[in-house]
């Protein structure tokens, strides 16, 4: 019998790679969304590529790199379903903060944007509480599989 265990300060690899991959599970549907709604290209702008392709790269790697700094805490606040739904809430309200409100506008030059709040901002943030609810629910399974 295996038992995984976790601590906040100590770089469990495991821990990263299983939010990596539940940040893929609820990022490529987030992904989708914000494809349909025209976005992609903007993201690609994150790194001065106006293209589709560069967006759907972007938003891929943001999602692995946010997804395992999630999974290095997550253990933590993932004793339960209920916590694991509430610890996505809260994160995906963090990183909408963080990525829609403030880094994505500062980065894009667009400082009047910062903190501005409108229809596209509520979709926005509809979806990241969605897709990092995912992303907890399908760490907690795997997490809880890595512990049996």
């Amino acid at each position: 019998m295996t038992t995984a265990t976790y601590s906040l300060t100590k770089i469990n690899t495991r821990n990263l790679t299983l939010g990596a991959i539940g940040r893929l599970a609820g990022g490529v549907p987030f992904g989708i969304m914000m494809a349909m709604m025209g976005m992609m290209p903007m993201i690609g702008m994150l790194i001065r590529v106006e293209n589709a392709a560069v967006g759907w790269v972007v938003h891929l790697v943001i999602s692995v790199v946010v997804g395992a700094l999630y999974g290095h805490f997550a253990p933590a606040f993932s004793k339960s379903w209920g916590s694991a739904t509430i610890a996505g809430v809260i994160y995906g309200v963090i990183w909408w903060v963080l990525g829609a409100l403030i880094l994505t506008p500062a980065m894009l030059g667009m400082f009047q944007m910062i903190f501005v709040i409108g229809q596209m901002q509520w979709l926005s943030l509809m979806g990241h509480i969605v897709y990092t609810v995912i992303m907890a629910l399908v760490f907690k399974a795997m997490f809880a599989r890595g512990q049996a």
